[in-house]
């Protein structure tokens, strides 16, 4: 499944600041003490030498698919005409059978972290939210079998806790 093309003005900001850092904070640190460790001599036994070249191509790395990645992401604002309904970038608070609660964010597929409640739009639990309003039920096929949560708030704005 192709993953969409879509981040949060924040996720956008995220990957420009990832990059704007490795280009040119990260990359220059790690050019010269390489440059400095194969000063040194044999380069074949130099740890500081071989940990910084292996270093600088993680970093080219990441650079080349960030450059190419942003060529192709679309940030995308809420609309206030999305307001009630969940859509990308929208915050929503579920609540499970249990009384248990959860927030999400809807997000990007290059953006999302669980750990703070950024869900991917890709993801399962998302792509079953899209559409719906405040006191919908949305039933997710988990791992676990299939769960279902109701829907108590929508905002395009954080929760402020």
């Amino acid at each position: 499944m192709k993953k969409a093309d879509l981040i949060t003005k924040d996720g956008w900001n995220a990957l420009e600041a990832e990059l704007k850092y490795l280009w040119k904070e990260e990359r220059p640190r790690v050019t010269q003490s390489v440059s400095e460790a194969a000063a040194l001599g044999d380069r074949s036994e130099n740890a500081e030498y071989i940990y910084g070249k292996k270093r600088l191509r993680e970093i080219d790395r990441r650079v080349r698919f960030l450059s190419k990645r942003m060529e192709v992401l679309r940030v995308v604002e809420p609309d206030p005409r999305q307001e009630g309904k969940v859509y990308f970038g929208a915050w929503v608070e579920l609540e499970n059978d249990d009384g248990d609660k959860k927030r999400y964010r809807l997000v990007g597929p290059d953006e999302f972290d669980v750990k703070v409640g950024k869900i991917s739009i890709d993801s399962p639990l998302a792509r079953a939210l899209l559409g719906k309003a405040v006191d919908d039920e949305v039933k997710v096929r988990t791992p676990n079998g299939d769960q279902l949560f109701y829907i108590n708030e929508i905002r395009y704005r954080a929760f402020e806790d």
